[in-house]
């Protein structure tokens, strides 16, 4: 008798704990499914982002996560922490201590490659990542410095005016155009985890530069006597140069024949300043931002003046056709475009030259 009775206690006291487990359940699924979705602790790490905006990139974990889009970073959730995650395939430079160690990033967090290496940052310690074409360079101190750019833009004007000496539909850029500079430069210095200093260093008033454009004449008027034609006539100026000819419609896009014939449709056309680049100089790495091989035709840009993976021909003063290209990596900002070279002497003689840059369909 004893025994059933405690038997009978014991299945009494199992189907009270199953019905207060069902009812909690019941209750409070939302609240459970909230505390699943929260997002893990941040590392811990302060990062200042430079390279890809004119104003820094303060990263700390607390507020909203920046938009890192077109960045070679990503802010990433393993379920335990939540930190700055590096691109695949990335060449990284890590100062720290008076030393400088050079590795291949593996899309980790950036937490995760300090322990790798044997690193344990102190609460004081800050990183400083500072973004180029295929190359991320960071810095682990309690003392940094960077810079600041508090710059207005001024767009330039395009002036288009009829020339008789052009075909019907040709079009030659005389003057390429250049956007005005308005604004400061500012030294920070960072210490401690906080801002310590700011410092004006440059103040910027550079005016817009008109870009010029010449078209043909709707109708060719005929020769004049005492000149008679002697064939077609040639192309412009710049077209002789480039053997590119250009013909645009009132959208602002066109087509462009190249020497072989071949015709490119085009979208849009930007003037833009172009400098050249090339792996295992200026701590260039091998691969792109986007992951690929870095090589001719893979060019680097602002991703908020042009998306990445746009389609591309690539004109330059000078004579100088780039030609075809993709839009692979990252690391300058605003209206300016890295081009990739095979070699450092190639780049050397490209220099920075003005360019015309057409977004193909």
């Amino acid at each position: 008798m004893r025994k059933q009775t405690l038997r009978a206690v014991l299945s009494r006291t199992v189907q009270l704990l199953l019905a207060a487990i069902l009812l909690c359940g019941a209750a409070c699924p939302a609240g459970a499914a909230e505390a699943a979705a929260a997002p893990s602790a941040w590392s811990g790490l302060t990062y200042i982002i430079c390279g890809m905006d004119d104003h820094p990139i303060i990263l700390d974990g607390s507020g909203k996560d920046p938009d890192l889009t077109g960045y070679p970073l990503v802010i990433t959730d393993d379920g335990r922490r939540r930190d700055l995650t590096t691109a695949a395939r990335q060449e990284i430079s890590l100062h720290h201590n008076g030393e400088t160690l050079t590795i291949d990033s593996q899309l980790e967090m950036v937490s995760r490659l300090f322990w790798r290496l044997g690193i344990a940052p102190s609460p004081l310690e800050s990183v400083l990542v500072e973004l180029s074409p295929g190359h991320i360079e960071l810095t682990l101190a309690s003392d940094l410095i960077y810079y600041d750019y508090d710059v207005y833009r001024a767009p330039y004007e395009t002036i288009r005016r009829e020339n008789p000496e052009l075909e019907a539909g040709e079009e030659s850029v005389v003057q390429v155009g250049a956007n005005g500079e308005r604004g400061q430069i500012y030294e920070v210095v960072w210490s401690n985890g906080a801002e310590l200093s700011r410092q004006l260093t440059e103040v910027l008033d550079k005016a817009p530069v008109k870009e010029i454009v010449e078209y043909g004449p709707a109708e060719k008027k005929p020769a004049a006597p005492s000149k008679p034609a002697s064939g077609k006539p040639g192309p412009s100026a710049s077209s002789k140069k480039s053997g590119v000819a250009v013909a645009r419609d009132a959208q602002g896009g066109g087509v462009l024949t190249l020497p072989s014939g071949e015709t490119l449709s085009f979208s849009s056309a930007k003037s833009m300043s172009a400098t050249a680049y090339t792996a295992g100089h200026n701590g260039v790495g091998y691969h792109t931002s986007s992951g690929t091989p870095a090589r001719v035709g893979a060019v680097a840009v602002d991703p908020r003046v042009i998306p990445l993976g746009s389609k591309l021909y690539i004109v330059c003063n000078g004579g100088v056709v780039y030609g075809r290209a993709v839009a692979e990596d990252t690391g300058v900002r605003g209206n300016r475009i890295d081009l990739y070279f095979n070699t450092y002497q190639e780049c050397i003689n490209f220099g920075r030259r003005d360019c015309i840059v057409y977004i193909l369909k």
